[in-house]
């Protein structure tokens, strides 16, 4: 294992060195993002006004949310790309639901299980089946967003329930309610991660599939349940996407998956799995946030 440590008689300009690197990983791409602030607050005309921090703030809380559940299929060594699809299925089936019944917390209950089911299935076919997680959310990303086209017709459907407008279209204390669910999502996830055992036991198997399994880690029914949480949080982005736009639409969250990935890997989550941390994860999708579209 390598050593981030140099003994007590290493030349004090190594163990500066060293320890400039360590803080240079964690915050590195912090400094960048308040760097890239502050060059754009004062270059750019009201660029720094509380109309645009929220604009800013709405702009990248689909993806925020969605990057939650990435990070732990990233730190698994597998990745999800059926993300975008699941938001725009979730959303569609949130509206039909609603369109057919008028009963909110029903069609927002059959989103959230529109998610966890081709999250469920991801998680089989990747964890029992051993099937390769690209080709598998690949497919499934293409199922879903058929699935989406399917049940309205390749038509937007609108929703008449004002009540779920609340959802992605008001404020809490000044500040639009998808913004504080994004952070809600920030801060469990990223306890999840680094203050639990579900956690630890992810980032070993990212480090090392098989050295996890000898040390008695359930290594199947961990991913099975990561890919099934990674669907469930893509559905509740999208029924708060759905929200926002006032009507369920097939085209939504076209890209998605890459822009989570993006942002996760500029958080400084490893593609070959094993290191990850969420408090991260919010420097780069705030740094990325700045070419994501809504």
């Amino acid at each position: 294992m390598t050593q981030n440590r140099l003994p007590a008689s290493a030349p004090a300009a190594k163990r500066k060195l060293l320890n400039f690197g360590n803080i240079w990983d964690t915050f590195g791409m912090l400094f960048v993002f308040v760097l890239l602030f502050f060059v754009c607050s004062a270059l750019i005309p009201n660029f720094f006004t509380w109309i645009n921090m929220k604009v800013l703030g709405l702009s990248v809380s689909v993806v925020g949310m969605v990057a939650c559940g990435m990070v732990f299929c990233l730190v698994i060594a597998d990745l999800d790309l059926s993300v975008g699809a699941v938001v725009a299925c979730a959303g569609v089936v949130t509206s039909w639901v609603l369109q057919q019944t008028d009963n909110m917390f029903l069609g927002i209950a059959c989103g959230l299980a529109c998610g966890a089911f081709f999250g469920l299935m991801n998680g089989i076919f990747v964890a029992v089946m051993k099937n390769n997680a690209l080709i598998v959310t690949l497919a499934t990303q293409q199922v879903a967003r058929g699935a989406a086209y399917t049940i309205c017709g390749g038509v937007p459907i609108g929703i008449m329930n004002e009540k779920f407008y609340l959802l992605g279209d008001s404020d809490i204390l000044g500040i639009p309610t998808p913004i504080i669910l994004m952070a809600v999502c920030f801060v469990i996830f990223g306890f999840l991660l680094s203050n639990t055992i579900f956690g630890r036991n992810s980032l070993a198997i990212g480090g090392n599939n098989e050295a996890a399994r000898l040390a008695g880690i359930n290594v199947v029914k961990t991913k099975i349940v990561i890919f099934t949480i990674t669907g469930i949080v893509s559905a509740f982005a999208g029924i708060v996407l759905t929200s926002r736009l006032t009507s369920g639409q097939p085209m939504n969250g076209m890209g998605l998956e890459l822009n989570a990935i993006s942002a996760c890997v500029l958080g400084g989550v490893a593609l070959i799995g094993g290191n990850g941390r969420l408090h991260t994860v919010i420097d780069g999708f705030l740094f990325w946030g700045r070419w994501i579209s809504p």
